[in-house]
């Protein structure tokens, strides 16, 4: 499994990232790593558009959903074959987001691998990784518009990588429908107090990270969370134009 990952994932990144830095002017690695980004999620924007779509559908029928549960709440295998036979009504699958957040936690694995890999090695490039096409540049410069050292946590770029994801949480939780209260006050809504902790905790979780990880893997992140932020943004507009 590891051979696999090495050779389908980690080193064809490492040789786009590096072939990046080579045609990049200046030589500034932060900049290879965003553009090595913005490539991944243009080649995976029709898995983030369905995850996206999904998870707006999901949230659109909350109100239904709970509506059945609480008829079927004495008949857990009633209440499943319902909960099936909605999702197939309405096309859509309560699992399909997971696909994109698998892919992603792969892909920030490998770009973690990358940074670490350049990193304990002096900076140098392991020119065995590298494929006949790709020169070798030798001593990398780890420099970020020859200020922020992405071998090192960054505190503002992890601060930035938060709160935009922050911001693409709560613009992919706005449109969610209210279901109606309970009459019953003593019941807490556990789903909307799970989506409410969702805007927060993944940033917090993200911010942690990159206090604590070199800063190319904040950027990373940064940059496909901005990038996501704009997919959404054209998704609502054409959703609404």
């Amino acid at each position: 499994m590891l051979a696999l990952f090495h050779t389908i994932i980690y080193q064809p990144l490492y040789n786009i990232l590096i072939f990046l830095y080579n045609v990049v002017p200046g030589k500034d690695f932060g900049i290879s790593i965003i553009l090595l980004t913005i490539l991944l999620r243009t080649i995976l924007i029709p898995l983030y558009k369905k995850q996206i779509e999904s998870q707006q559908k999901m949230q659109e029928l909350q109100p239904k959903i709970k509506a059945l549960q609480e008829k079927t709440k004495n008949d857990k295998e009633q209440q499943t074959k319902q909960l099936m036979e909605l999702y197939k009504e309405h096309k859509t699958n309560p699992f399909s987001g997971c696909l994109p957040l698998i892919v992603q936690m792969v892909f920030l694995i490998a770009i973690y691998r990358v940074l670490i890999s350049i990193s304990s090695n002096g900076l140098k490039i392991d020119a065995s990784q590298l494929y006949s096409f790709v020169a070798d540049p030798g001593t990398i410069n780890q420099f970020f518009i020859h200020l922020v050292d992405l071998t090192k946590p960054s505190i503002a770029i992890a601060v930035l990588a938060a709160a935009a994801q922050y911001f693409q949480t709560k613009m992919l939780m706005k449109n969610q429908v209210q279901p109606q209260k309970s009459t019953d006050d003593s019941k807490p809504d556990i789903a909307q107090m799970m989506s409410k902790q969702m805007i927060y905790l993944g940033p917090l979780m993200t911010l942690f990270i990159g206090i604590k990880f070199p800063a190319g893997l904040s950027l990373y992140w940064l940059a496909g969370t901005i990038f996501m932020l704009v997919q959404q943004i054209m998704i609502e507009k054409k959703k609404n134009g």
